[in-house]
């Protein structure tokens, strides 16, 4: 509406005074371009004239054409390729209809007005750049968009041409981490512009997506995960759909869902049971609905690679506890989970339980780092800290920062500030603040401590002891109190509580915290008598809340923590034909870094065929070790990691990939039409949507680089003027008759 305005009243449009000069006299440049115009004309004469007399007319004109053509403006316009531009959100028709139309070679405003002044050079791009000679090129089927790589390839190509500048169309829905505010930097030091024509709607009529997933990477068979799933929403507020998560075609977890307000996230909480072993890909999704706008971003995946293996804790407890019994009686039937107990019964005596041979454990508590890092979880329940030699104490906290395990304190008169804790090692890994001990000879005061979640704790997978949160919440409600001898109220700045509760005398106390040390975690849960969730009067013999409990607790414990070779790859997805880095870190015993390791992969193709390849060390960091392997066909690669020294095996691991095709271009299909904006005021070129891309051509002529022509445009007869020059010939005849001189 304002540049039909402006334009009738000044004529122009706004971007010709933007670009131009007031004069009152021709510029000096015009002469200066006649001149080297008529230089460039005299030698294409000169220099054709020396040609072979039997050279026909008509070619001593096409090349003198081709001479002067150096002096045109050269265009490039680059247009998205990817499958985004298939959603019909223009005029209710796909966005490459809109591409088609406009940008066509044939029949095409657009493209004959650019084709006047510039010569056009087209590009396709999706994950990298290409020229094409017409729209009818382009096929919109690319799975990736990368917007610095469009930018950069298509100035690289045009490179030592006079280029005006470059058009991008497209929807700005860029699907890679790379800058593209990098990729800027060199048109920007160039003085390119790049303008930017925006397809689709910036935000769709009616849809639903489901934005981001929280999975972990591995987890042992039987775990039971709570996945956090971001769900946003147009056109469907206050609907209420069902989140199910889905594995090879089974729903195993189901939650329903209310959705929010029009562009609103919320975040949904399904639970579900990883039963089955080996990589799995678990399907997240909501139910296309009516009159969806797109559907392929109702659907998440995540792979999560299930592992059946038994993890080992160590159990040491200083006094008869019969809250040993119970631990054990819940994890009995769980083949995941090995519980070695050490219970103290005398000085220097201890009953064990769980070994694997019979001099496990023979001595009493580890010695050795070594003996000690066998374990992937510690316990330590009702032990003074007296009963451990300095180095023990600090092998304990060197089993959390350096090894990476799980330690679990529980409480007890010999635990924590009561066992004399306060100042060790173990003190400083804790989540909790050890205060002072109390003075000898005081017996510590026993609390009864009324358990319930905190808020963390009702989004944690620990504490979900019903079939959904709403009779989880219900249970805890439900259960009797618990005992603690251990005055805890507070916690240090990095720790989570997600059990509290409040004693006789209203204090609050901390029941159950944990925190991120190093490359572990530590977990304080100071109650003596657990046990009461299984045996109290008011419990069910056939309720399995205590068992329940315990299962998510212990493997909670070892939960993600590392083995002697540790493997990753960069993505647990790439496009099939992609690379995939993998990365391999690997520790001696001790768990101390080896750079002279032997280590190697062997990538198990989808058809079954193995390969060696070798991983050498990086060089970047102590222990680090990375090759990267090439993809075919789709399905799943399984790289398995040896690793020796000296010929002795070190230790081994197995990740999976999967080559399928991404569906990255469905999500926040919307067009970003911030970015494009950006894109475009940075490199001094101007942002255009489809209603009005049409004053493209003639912008371009203003705004755009290259070689320079300078346009004269009189401004006398504008409308404007007229009205000024009528209302000043008013304004003096109305003063005029105003004084009475008229």
């Amino acid at each position: 509406m304002f540049q039909s305005l402006f334009q009738l009243l000044f004529e122009y449009r706004p971007v010709v005074f933007q670009q131009g000069d007031f004069r009152f006299q021709p510029p000096a440049g015009v002469y200066v371009a006649a001149a080297v115009a008529a230089v460039v004309v005299a030698a294409s004469i000169v220099s054709y004239r020396g040609l072979p007399s039997r050279l026909p007319v008509i070619d001593r004109l096409a090349l003198g054409a081709l001479r002067l053509a150096a002096l045109a403006n050269v265009l490039g316009v680059l247009v998205d390729d990817s499958r985004s531009m298939q959603i019909a959100d223009w005029r209710g028709q796909p966005r490459a209809d809109f591409v088609r139309q406009t940008f066509g070679k044939d029949g095409s405003a657009l493209m004959r007005a650019l084709s006047d002044h510039f010569v056009v050079r087209l590009f396709r791009f999706s994950s990298a750049p290409s020229r094409i000679e017409s729209a009818s090129g382009l096929t919109f089927d690319g799975r990736q968009t990368r917007l610095a790589a469009a930018i950069d390839g298509a100035r690289q190509e045009l490179a030592g041409l006079p280029v005006a500048g470059l058009v991008l169309v497209t929807d700005g829905a860029d699907t890679t981490d790379a800058s593209v505010a990098d990729a800027l930097l060199a048109p920007k030091a160039q003085a390119l512009p790049v303008f930017t024509v925006g397809v689709g709607q910036e935000t769709l009529s009616r849809d639903i997506q489901i934005g981001r997933l929280s999975t972990p990477r591995t987890v042992l068979k039987g775990t039971s995960l709570l996945v956090d799933a971001i769900v946003t929403q147009t056109g469907y507020a206050g609907q209420t759909v069902s989140l199910d998560v889905e594995d090879e075609g089974r729903i195993v977890g189901s939650q329903p869902v209310t959705l929010p307000h029009d562009g609103e996230p919320a975040s949904v909480r399904v639970r579900f049971t990883a039963n089955d072993a080996g990589p799995r890909v678990f399907k997240v999704r909501i139910a296309p609905q009516p009159g969806e706008a797109i559907a392929k971003n109702n659907e998440r995946e995540a792979l999560i690679d299930v592992r059946d293996r038994t993890e080992r804790i160590l159990y040491y407890e200083g006094e008869a506890r019969s809250g040993v019994h119970f631990m054990r009686r819940a994890i009995a039937d769980d083949h995941n989970l090995q519980l070695v107990t050490l219970n103290r019964t005398a000085d220097n005596k201890y009953y064990r339980f769980g070994l694997e041979n019979p001099d496990e454990l023979a001595a009493g508590f580890p010695k050795t780092r070594e003996e000690l890092f066998q374990y992937r979880g510690l316990i330590l329940g009702s032990i003074e800290a007296s009963a451990f030699t300095g180095d023990q104490l600090r092998m304990i906290a060197e089993f959390v920062d350096v090894r990476g395990g799980g330690l679990l304190v529980l409480g007890g008169q010999h635990a924590l500030a009561e066992g004399g804790y306060g100042g060790t090692p173990v003190a400083d890994v804790l989540p909790v603040v050890i205060d002072r001990p109390p003075r000898a000879g005081a017996t510590p005061a026993a609390s009864a401590i009324k358990v319930l979640p905190t808020r963390a704790g009702e989004a944690h997978a620990l504490t979900q002891l019903g079939a959904t949160q709403e009779l989880s919440a219900d249970r805890w409600k439900t259960l009797p109190p618990l005992t603690s001898v251990n005055v805890i109220q507070s916690v240090k700045p990095g720790a989570t509580v997600l059990l509290s509760g409040a004693d006789e005398r209203r204090r609050d106390r901390v029941v159950l915290a944990f925190q991120r040390y190093g490359r572990g975690k530590s977990i304080a849960f100071p109650v003596v008598d657990d046990w009461q969730w299984q045996m109290h009067a008011s419990i069910p013999a056939e309720d399995q809340t205590h068992e329940n409990y315990w299962r998510q607790l212990l493997r909670w414990l070892v939960d993600s923590v590392p083995d002697a070779v540790e493997t990753r790859t960069l993505t647990d997805r790439v496009e099939p034909g992609d690379q995939v880095t993998l990365t391999a870190d690997v520790v001696d015993p001790r768990f101390v870094e080896l750079n002279d390791a032997q280590v190697v992969a062997h990538v198990t193709a989808p058809g079954g065929k193995t390969t060696d390849v070798p991983m050498p060390w990086t060089g970047e960091r102590a222990g680090q070790y990375r090759v990267t392997f090439p993809t075919s066909a789709g399905g799943w690669y399984q790289a398995k990691v040896d690793a020796t020294r000296g010929g002795k095996p070190v230790g081994t691991n197995t990740s999976h990939v999967r080559a399928a095709p991404d569906e990255g271009e469905y999500f926040d299909a919307g067009m970003h039409g911030a970015l494009l904006r950006r894109v475009a005021q940075e490199t001094g070129g101007r942002f255009y949507t489809t209603d009005t891309a049409n004053a493209l051509a003639e912008d371009l002529k203003y705004t755009g680089r290259g070689v320079t022509t300078i346009e004269e445009r009189d401004l006398w007869h504008m409308p404007v003027v007229l009205i000024m020059l009528v209302g000043v010939m008013c304004s003096e005849w109305g003063y005029r008759r105003a004084r009475g001189l008229a």
